[in-house]
């Protein structure tokens, strides 16, 4: 047996469709019914691509994080970390992070961290919509020009 009811204009409706989660509400708009939460680890891949965009990072991480980075990125089936030389604090609707970078010999540091800030603060409050409330950095080396480079990552067949 179906349970009708009839609604202000005068149509019927069941009982099965007024408890159905699809049936329209009057509780605001769809964005706001329920509750998102992003990860840390995808506010610092973020975070960690926006930051290797800027001209003059040569690179993230300390010496000791991207040596070991170094090794897993030639193990078969391993991924280049991204998010290697960030590490972000996620609330519900802030977050902060720390950058830890290598820059090239002759560029000015202020102007890469100042360049890095805004690029990261950007690309991180687009794609989240979280408040970035701080971005510190730490640049941890400078990239000498007569310095070799790291081996290039090469397929293990």
């Amino acid at each position: 047996m179906t349970d009708m009811t009839e609604n202000r204009g005068g149509e019927t409706e069941t009982a099965a469709v007024r408890r159905s989660p699809l049936a329209k509400h009057s509780g605001g708009d769809a964005g706001s019914r329920g509750r998102t939460t992003i990860a840390d680890g995808v506010v610092e891949k973020i975070a960690g691509l926006a930051a290797r965009d800027v001209d003059g990072v040569h690179a993230m991480g300390s010496g000791l994080s991207r040596t070991f980075g170094a090794v897993r990125d030639r193990v078969p089936g391993g991924t280049k970390s991204v998010s290697r030389g960030v590490k972000a604090e996620v609330g519900e609707v802030q977050a902060a992070l720390d950058l830890e970078i290598v820059v090239e010999y002759g560029v000015s540091i202020s102007d890469v961290a100042r360049d890095v800030r805004e690029n990261v603060i950007t690309a991180v409050e687009r794609m989240t919509g979280l408040e970035v409330v701080e971005v510190n950095i730490a640049v941890s080396d400078v990239k000498l020009p007569d310095e070799e480079e790291e081996e290039p990552e090469r397929r293990i067949q």
